[in-house]
């Protein structure tokens, strides 16, 4: 069964792109889930989705994708469709580095134009998946879609697994930590990590997680763009090296009035006392 993306001749659908599969009459009439498990989703939005990025397969390696990785895709004008295919962009982050890049949507073909990226120093683990990730994303790729999910296949057999992710509320969401930011600079974890810090805002105003090595505690007035932090309380366990220096820095972070803003599944916060900041992103479910 093959799979196409399609442009709407509609000039009020133009911005959206759209996965179509062709099948059955019948399953033409089914929505996502219904049928046989794994059935082929009649039609799933490519653009205005964001793709979580679940794992990169480069000369028959497969290699899982870190927290945050993700792609989303805008359609261009409604003018830019046409023979040559409707112009577009992806937009989205590497597992460390965000990234940009124009791109050609025909039939069931989507064509990564050259691009480019931040320059933030990555662990190598995440470096090396990031290098895969870029190798994958370029180029021809053919799409094929099922359920919620989109898989891109170069010419070559690289491919790259994506999952249709909801965008993530401020209250109630596991954060976790993924780079620290010092003023409009942003840099990596200190090595080793990774992973650690995270934080739930609770809806009874509460703010609790790990601050990459003590649990930690503290109350918490939400505005429409700024948080008011009040006094941490954490466990007491010593933290030394790399742990001690991102403990430190988140919780300066989430110190007193704190700025934030938040994206479909990424969360900036900045305190105003320090100038440091953090971002912070929702696992995949």
């Amino acid at each position: 069964m093959r799979t196409q993306l399609i442009v709407p001749a509609v000039a009020a659908l133009a911005a959206v792109v759209t996965l179509t599969a062709c099948g059955s009459e019948q399953g033409r009439g089914q929505g996502a889930g219904d049928g046989a498990g794994g059935s082929v989703r009649p039609e799933a939005p490519v653009t205005g989705v964001h793709w979580t990025v679940r794992e990169v397969t480069v000369d028959g390696k497969r290699t899982a994708a870190p927290a945050g990785a993700h792609v989303e895709f805008t359609a261009g004008e409604a003018g830019e469709a046409g023979e040559a295919g409707a112009k577009g962009r992806a937009e989205g982050n590497y597992g460390c580095n965000r990234f940009g890049a124009d791109v050609t949507i025909k039939g069931d073909t989507i064509t990564v134009g050259p691009g480019e990226m931040t320059e933030m120093g990555c662990p190598q683990g995440v470096a090396d998946f990031e290098e895969a990730l870029r190798a994958a994303f370029s180029g021809e790729l053919k799409a094929e879609v099922s359920e919620k999910n989109l898989t891109l296949v170069a010419a070559g057999g690289d491919s790259i697994a994506l999952t249709a992710q909801p965008a993530a509320p401020l209250a109630g969401t596991e954060w976790t930590v993924t780079a620290l930011l010092q003023g409009e600079a942003a840099a990596s974890l200190p090595p080793g990590t990774e992973g650690r810090a995270h934080f739930v805002i609770g809806e009874d105003g509460s703010l609790s997680g790990n601050l990459g090595c003590n649990d930690f505690r503290a109350e918490v007035e939400t505005s429409a763009a700024t948080l008011t932090v009040g006094r941490l309380s954490s466990t007491r366990k010593m933290c030394t090296g790399t742990a001690g220096m991102l403990e430190k820095a988140v919780a300066d972070a989430l110190t007193g009035q704190v700025s934030y803003e938040l994206g479909h599944r990424s969360l900036t916060l900045t305190s105003a006392g320090s100038g440091k900041g953090l971002v912070a992103v929702a696992v995949a479910g």
